[in-house]
């Protein structure tokens, strides 16, 4: 009786099992759904860019425009609002940057303007927070410039983005649990150009890093376009070695990447899964403009701290830790000391019985 009971037990224990893991697969399988659907929604609302006389190039479809110190102009566009709802659209000024896969981002406001930016586009250029539309509405919008008194040989690049503001409750989905927001915005490019020299880009170096990217382990070079002009066609080959040696320990190439005007970026170079370690490190780096070339070789420590740190972070590393024995402990304790109770409570009710049993004998 007492296997029984414990088969039993065993059987109940590894079916609530397969029910949990069943129960996470149908809740990744309803969040990867809910995440394959953001492609279906718009912006609702519409832009047209109006050209000044000063636009350098008719045939774009943003403003590049030549200006001069002190100039005040009133650019503008219109918005249209299509839909039968009325709408109130979003207004954000960023200044353009370069992300770390050597893109050039115009709303990107949480990457920070670089030491050699003379002049911040965001003080440049103004707009209102918002602009309203009614249904059906088409509403022009007017973007002020106002342009240092200090020339200067290059260009301020920045951009617009509008993005329709949404209630935060909308296309969620209480009953089912889930709740799908989805946020598409509108960016329009604005370069505000002074002089006529051509410029050639210039790059500086920063520093080397340890840090991570996508809850990896890697090793960041940051450099700088320190000129008021793009980058184009960049191509950078970066080495890391321990300090004084000459093995290779992690490597990365990356060709046709960009750069902002007066921008940087930090070049990841990934440790391909492999753990960090506290020590003194060597960047060797070669960045490539056409056939002009910049070299750097500069030394960087990695310390105990950020290695630990960067180290339990690392989602690689975790999965390749394998099983977790310390918890198959605490779960095979837990079942041992679950089967010792269930074995003492069955024992001793099989030992009543028998004294009952035996009770019952002597009486009869």
């Amino acid at each position: 009786m007492m296997f029984r009971h414990i088969k039993k037990f065993v059987k109940l224990f590894f079916l609530f099992v397969l029910g949990m893991i069943s129960v996470t697969m149908g809740n990744q399988k309803a969040l990867a759904t809910a995440d394959q659907s953001n492609g279906s929604s718009a912006t609702g609302f519409n832009y047209q860019v109006m050209l000044p006389e000063n636009q350098t190039d008719s045939s774009l479809g943003y403003y590049d425009l030549a200006m001069n110190p002190s100039q005040q102009q009133v650019i503008s566009m219109t918005l249209t609002n299509p839909g039968e709802e009325a709408i109130r659209v979003g207004l954000k000024l960023n200044a353009a940057k370069t992300n770390n896969n050597g893109v050039i981002e115009y709303n990107r406001p949480d990457i920070e303007n670089d030491p050699s930016l003379q002049f911040d586009f965001n003080q440049i250029v103004s707009v209102p927070e918002t602009i309203d539309l009614a249904a059906g509405e088409t509403k022009q919008l007017d973007i002020s410039i106002q342009m240092p008194e200090t020339a200067y040989d290059g260009v301020i690049a920045g951009g617009l983005t509008m993005q329709r503001i949404v209630d935060e409750t909308e296309g969620s989905d209480s009953e089912a649990g889930s709740y799908v927001n989805n946020k598409y915005a509108y960016a329009v490019s604005i370069l505000l150009r002074e002089g006529n020299n051509d410029l050639q880009p210039d790059l500086q170096f920063n520093k080397a890093y340890a840090g991570q990217q996508n809850y990896r382990n890697t090793i960041f070079v940051s450099f700088s376009n320190i000129v008021a002009t793009y980058v184009n066609n960049l191509t950078v080959d970066a080495q890391i070695t321990a300090e004084g040696s000459n093995e290779v320990l992690w490597e990365t190439r990356r060709t046709t990447m960009r750069m902002a005007p007066n921008s940087f970026i930090d070049f990841p170079i990934s440790m391909a899964g492999s753990q960090m370690e506290p020590g003194q490190y060597t960047a060797h780096v070669n960045a490539y403009i056409g056939d002009r070339k910049w070299e750097w070789h500069e030394n960087f420590e990695i310390s105990e701290k950020e290695a630990n740190e960067y180290n339990e972070r690392d989602a690689g590393l975790v999965q390749e830790r394998g099983i977790d024995w310390r918890l198959i402990a605490t779960i095979v304790i837990g079942f041992i000391a679950l089967v010792g109770i269930i074995f003492f409570i069955v024992t001793r009710r099989k030992n009543k019985k028998k004294k009952l049993a035996k009770k019952s004998k002597k009486k009869s």
